[in-house]
């Protein structure tokens, strides 16, 4: 079997990830060679391959439900967002400088190639290639040059199913109108539509899509349940809402909760970092970006930042500056995670991400940072400085730190210092370190000891991992009784031979 299908959706945070990564799995534990593929992703939501490069993070977990390592394959054009005009443009892995819209624009014949090269190998080495688009096909605009919707379907003659979200209402419109905007050729490459996070009783349903298949005549291969369960390694920023949640918060193991509160920075990268906080019974998450939500958490999160230097200006701006100032001298725990790390020393020198030279720091730690042209892209192991815990992460930075008042907070494989750690006020420029289990809940343990929680009590057998692999199954399981899989993955048949 030789197949490959292009997911697109009505819009940004549809569930075309999930819908890829659920098919994906059900693939893979049927034995099926499977391999995900986003020709062009935008997201600040990044991790490090194996190969040395870095993709979107929801990539890596689709190569996960494939049972494969991440790789740039998977993703060969990744733009990170610095501001509203510009973008970091990741190109195989590696960082190729900030780009607009217009100069975008100017190498999409090269960044064609590329995208369509890395699909025609990976279609000759698996199976079955389950492509993503990104945003929605509808934007005719951008069509002209577009690589990552039906430019990508044309130039690869792929097959295309429309996935829409109908928890926010009017899904059957936009599914109709996405079909009935696109030109003729583009129009025919589109198979059907799939229904995302639907409540109720299908039955009632039933006669829009019927309507639906009537107007297009294009059938409809299923209707996904929603199901709140989903939400580790959440890509689009539309999951990153302002005073929001981060999960479901499952009761404590003890008799008391654990706050936590993760600054919702405006160029907010790697968000999915408090992820695993949020896994832990008895801990509530939620992004927060007013001051006075800050003095009651248990702990406060500043995570990374594709502007470290403008989102540093944000805080100033908004008044989180001071009540961060405020918590650390009063003992609350802080900690934060590469461009938070970054933004709580005395001193940065940015003449690369900003341009702006040199910048003063939050001044809650005794740091100093310098930003490099060469970012550094690494998967990291290492173990905890004070009692030896083991740890793993991965870098993503142009900071370096040229200077550091503390002791580290870790130490890598190598033996070499990393992060910071100041009592109550801690940073390190690992994300992902908060996966690693035992790290985390001796980390919680501490929180709830400064706070006086004496009723908290970590779990002794979250597994993160372990958590990611069951969403994973979860999706497989909604697509395998709710999806016809096997008219999905024969549609590339039906282009090839129509």
């Amino acid at each position: 079997m030789k197949a490959a299908v292009l997911v697109a959706g009505t819009s940004s945070d549809a569930g075309k990830s999930v819908l890829v990564a659920g098919l994906c799995r059900l693939l893979a534990r049927r034995g099926v060679r499977v391999a995900p593929f986003k020709a062009q992703n935008m997201s600040n939501n990044s991790v490090v391959t194996l190969d040395g490069g870095e993709i979107g993070r929801a990539q890596a977990l689709q190569a996960q439900a494939c049972g494969l390592a991440p790789s740039v394959r998977f993703n060969p054009v990744l733009l990170k967002p610095g501001s509203d005009r510009t973008s970091q443009l990741v190109v195989r892995g590696q960082a190729l400088g900030t780009v607009g819209a217009r100069d975008y624009h100017r190498r999409r014949d090269v960044l064609r190639e590329i995208v369509v090269d890395e699909l025609s190998a990976l279609r000759a080495e698996f199976d079955v290639v389950i492509c993503e688009g990104a945003g929605s096909p509808a934007e005719i605009n951008l069509r002209a040059t577009d690589l990552a919707n039906m430019g990508l379907a044309q130039a690869a003659d792929l097959p295309v199913v429309i996935v829409g979200d109908i928890d926010r209402g009017g899904v059957l419109a936009h599914l109709f109108g996405t079909v009935e905007i696109m030109d003729p050729a583009d129009r025919a490459r589109v198979k059907g539509f799939v229904i995302n996070k639907f409540r109720g009783d299908v039955e009632l349903l039933r006669p829009g899509l019927d309507r639906l298949a009537e107007l297009t005549r294009l059938p409809t291969f299923g209707v996904l349940p929603y199901a709140d369960g989903l939400w580790i390694d959440a890509e689009d920023s539309l999951a990153t809402v302002r005073d929001a949640p981060v999960g479901r918060a499952a009761p404590p193991v003890g008799t008391q909760w654990l706050t936590v509160a993760a600054i919702r920075l405006p160029r907010v990268s790697n968000a999915t970092d408090v992820e695993a906080l949020a896994c832990e019974p008895g801990v509530a998450v939620r992004w927060v970006t007013d001051p006075s939500r800050l003095g009651d958490a248990d702990l406060v999160v500043l995570p990374g930042s594709k502007s470290t230097v403008r989102d540093l200006d944000w805080l100033r701006e908004t008044g989180l500056a001071r009540a961060l100032a405020d918590r650390a001298a009063q003992g609350g725990p802080l900690l934060g995670i590469c461009g938070g790390y970054q933004m709580l020393g005395r001193r940065i020198v940015d003449d690369v991400e900003s341009g702006v030279g040199e910048a003063l720091g939050l001044g809650l730690l005794d740091v100093e940072v310098r930003f490099e042209r060469d970012k550094v892209l690494r998967q990291v192991g290492g173990v905890t400085e004070s009692d030896r815990i083991p740890v793993r992460g991965y870098e993503i930075h142009h900071g370096r730190v040229v200077r550091n008042g503390h002791e580290p907070l870790l130490r890598d494989d190598s033996g070499e210092p990393e992060g910071s750690d100041g009592g109550h006020v801690l940073g390190t420029h690992w994300h992902g370190l908060l996966e690693s289990d035992e790290f985390r809940r001796r980390l919680l343990t501490e929180v709830a000891g400064r706070r006086g929680r004496a009723g908290f009590v970590a779990s002794p057998d979250t597994s993160v991992a372990d958590i990611r692999r069951d969403q994973l199954d979860l999706m497989a399981d909604l697509v395998e009784r709710h999806l016809d899989v096997a008219a999905l993955v024969g549609l590339d048949q039906a282009v090839t031979q129509a």
